[in-house]
């Protein structure tokens, strides 16, 4: 059903691994890498990242270089990239050493408004609005009066042709040398950034502390500095870091519908942000 490349697990060697799979780098070529994903994984979606992927590198937005879908034979489908050797996430980076925290805010609030200020076709990339439209259609766990809520939000949003990279966090975010790079790119967008800035204020803010250690090797305290840091400098001094969490977080209400498409379940912790 899918054209997808078959490759044998033997020439791979395990570098990471996160909630929806794995990443491997090729033992004979040190600039080769796969990203494995979990076989409950929808297959579409993963389709959809390859292409989207390419679409984002060919825009000159900086991201790793795409290659071919792949499969190792046993229900699993991936996507082969040009490896970012000697990469580190801005995530790993404050783990590694959370005094450096206010320096990656910083790098990472120009960052994304260089990205968000980047106009992009709607002929290659979905439009966000409707990405989240659908998401709220097929949610089995809002109640009415929740998607009511959700639904004026998104559908109120002002249009912008701008790029948003959809997952937006620390995590998603690597380096190598001081070059950074967006990865996981299967929900690029284009739309208002205030989509993007919901699921970061996720991170930053609301969070309960294990997951927040497991997935971005930090504890709350410090994903909130990250946020407090990051306000000034990505909305030039307009807004404190507790007005722009105002502002933000009926999209963090939005990006439950993501949180919740990806795990399978209802986040009971998260649906207060809707009311």
């Amino acid at each position: 059903m899918y054209d997808a490349e078959l490759i044998n697990l033997d020439d791979y060697i395990l570098s990471g691994e996160g909630t929806n799979g794995q990443s491997l780098d090729n033992k004979a070529d040190n600039n080769l890498m796969v990203k494995l994903y979990n076989a409950s994984m929808n297959p579409e979606l993963i389709k959809e990242e390859v292409d989207i992927a390419r679409k984002v590198f060919d825009a000159g937005i900086p991201s790793p270089e795409p290659g071919a879908l792949v499969t190792d034979g046993h229900g699993r489908l991936g996507i082969r990239f040009r490896r970012l050797v000697g990469k580190v996430s801005y995530a790993r980076a404050i783990g590694n050493d959370p005094s450096a925290v206010q320096a990656y805010a910083e790098k990472f609030a120009k960052l994304c408004r260089q990205l968000h200020s980047t106009e992009v076709s709607r002929d290659d990339f979905p439009d966000v609005k409707e990405q989240y439209i659908r998401m709220l259609d097929s949610n089995a766990w809002f109640t009415e009066s929740e998607k009511e809520i959700v639904e004026e939000v998104i559908l109120g949003t002002p249009d912008t042709d701008t790029a948003i990279h959809g997952d937006l966090s620390f995590g998603n975010v690597v380096e190598v040398g001081q070059t950074p790079y967006f990865i996981d790119l299967g929900e690029f967008a284009v739309g208002n950034p205030l989509f993007d800035l919901g699921m970061l204020s996720i991170v930053c803010l609301y969070n309960d502390e294990a997951f927040t250690r497991e997935a971005f090797h930090m504890d709350n305290a410090t994903a909130k500095k990250f946020w407090e840091a990051f306000v000034p400098v990505y909305f030039e001094g307009r807004y404190s870091p507790a007005e722009a969490e105002d502002i933000v977080r009926p999209y963090a209400a939005v990006k439950l519908l993501l949180i919740e498409r990806n795990c399978g379940c209802r986040m009971d912790r998260f649906h207060n942000l809707i009311h």
